[in-house]
């Protein structure tokens, strides 16, 4: 038997949805596949934050399931330079810098196409093309040689304490600076800038009518928006328009321990253990002695994340997008009973757990469609704790650290832990606090064995311990 047959049958057949949209996948009528490989271009002066929203579109389209890679100019100018001297490497009338930047800028653009000639569907392009020129070229050889789609995104910030934040925060860490002293690293940025100003021309509706565009004025206080092309584009629009760089932090857990926990059961609606409660009641001391200012709490419908938040002092948001991944006719079974009646899905789900969908319940892919909303409304947000379940919470961990689909699955969350996620300027920083309460384990390891007619021994072999 084909097994990888066998999976895509299972998750793209004739009958098989899209979760959200309700339409088939794999068709034209699903907005959510890409009907054209897309080159999105980042347009603006340095410090302007292009690669921080390069990096954040990236990570969100991965984690939607778009096949994203980011290509930084950047990068390759530093690849065939031997070291970053000054900011004279950036001034208009040095030829030669003029023509190593350009090949750099080429070469960027060939390993985008290639990318998206071999699966990609996404290429974000991450540098200044500040001048009608470059601009010119991209459309030349993205649109009309390679006949991808190209979406420019142009931050515009005119706001001085903008752009002082992101040089401190950002440019003084690059590898061009890492061993000059702050303040000459600084002076050095300012005149770079001064560089490309002299050269920049930004996107014109007069001139640019017939190109697809974003304009992010002062990272995200107005957007002006031209000539959308699919549905692609505007989902990247909705997103850019929701996040923001305001220093924020976001919490994660799960529910304290529950009975079902405690019996090795997955799934329901099961109220709190004892260890539950004392977690509770331990996550509102937390919450009260961090003082953590404007928290909103966010929990799902199902009792036990209700009875977690009950305690804590601040405003309660219950979503029904944060509910348990829907485990269909093994809900409430213990992985024991699921391996005794249902051995063929037990073996399915383990082959590619993050696609396969229970019988009559989701996959993991159901579920990070489900969770879109949700991230969109955090990247909207300041403080946040959510109080979810472990599927859910492995979900949002992954879109913060930008874990590829086959590690999702398998994120460790544990029990009576918070994680405490902090964005920084590239990335997030992650923090494990455990509030030092006993739990049962709930987390089963990938197994070595997935075949279908593989022992219960083998089948069982990472299943945690229970009562």
């Amino acid at each position: 038997m084909d097994m990888n047959a066998n999976r895509r049958r299972r998750r793209l057949s004739s009958g098989t949805t899209c979760s959200a949209c309700g339409l088939r996948w794999g068709t034209a009528s699903c907005p959510n596949v890409v009907q054209a490989p897309t080159v999105i271009s980042m347009v603006g002066l340095p410090a302007r934050g292009k690669t921080y929203m390069s990096k954040k579109l990236t990570r969100y389209l991965n984690w939607i399931g778009i096949r994203t890679r980011a290509f930084n100019v950047g990068e390759y100018r530093r690849a065939v330079t031997d070291k970053y001297r000054n900011h004279d490497f950036f001034r208009p009338d040095n030829a030669e810098a003029v023509a190593i930047r350009q090949q750099c800028a080429l070469r960027a653009v060939e390993d985008a196409c290639n990318f998206l000639h071999n699966g990609g569907e996404v290429a974000v392009l991450d540098a200044t093309n500040t001048t009608r020129e470059r601009r010119k070229l991209l459309v030349d050889v993205i649109h009309k040689k390679h006949k991808f789609k190209l979406f420019f995104v142009e931050s515009i910030c005119d706001d001085p304490k903008i752009i002082e934040a992101n040089i401190l925060e950002v440019k003084v860490c690059s590898p061009d600076y890492l061993d000059m002293n702050k303040d000459e690293a600084i002076t050095d940025f300012m005149r770079r800038i001064e560089h490309y100003s002299q050269m920049y021309e930004r996107l014109d509706h007069n001139v640019d009518r017939d190109l697809s565009y974003i304009q992010i004025f002062n990272q995200g206080e107005r957007f002006l928006v031209n000539k959308l092309a699919g549905h692609l584009q505007s989902r990247v629009v909705y997103y850019l328009m929701n996040i923001h760089v305001l220093p924020r932090t976001i919490y994660l857990t799960r529910h304290g321990e529950s009975e079902m926990n405690l019996q090795g059961r997955i799934g329901g609606d099961s109220s709190l253990s004892n260890r539950g409660e004392e977690y509770a009641e331990a996550l509102a001391q937390f919450v009260n002695e961090e003082d953590i200012e404007n928290l909103k709490v966010w929990t799902s419908e199902l009792q036990r994340t209700k009875q977690t938040a009950r305690h804590i002092n601040a405003p309660v948001e219950h979503w029904k997008a944060l509910n348990e991944i829907d485990a269909g006719i093994c809900e409430g079974m213990t992985y024991e009973e699921i391996q005794e009646k249902y051995p063929q899905e037990f073996a399915l789900r383990d082959q590619d757990k993050f696609h396969y969908r229970y019988p009559s319940g989701e996959s993991y892919q159901d579920l990070v469609a489900r969770l879109e909303p949700v991230i969109m409304e955090l990247e909207r947000q300041e403080n946040v704790m959510v109080v979810c379940h472990q599927a859910v919470a492995r979900c949002l961990l992954a879109y913060f650290q930008d874990k590829p689909a086959d590690d999702l699955a398998y994120l460790k969350v544990p029990l009576h832990t918070i994680i405490k996620l902090t964005p920084v300027a590239y990335g997030c920083r992650v923090e494990m606090i455990s509030l030092n309460i006993a739990a049962v384990n709930t987390h089963r390891d990938r197994p070595k064995n997935v075949e279908p007619n593989r022992s219960d021994l083998d089948a069982l072999e990472t299943v945690p311990d229970h009562i």
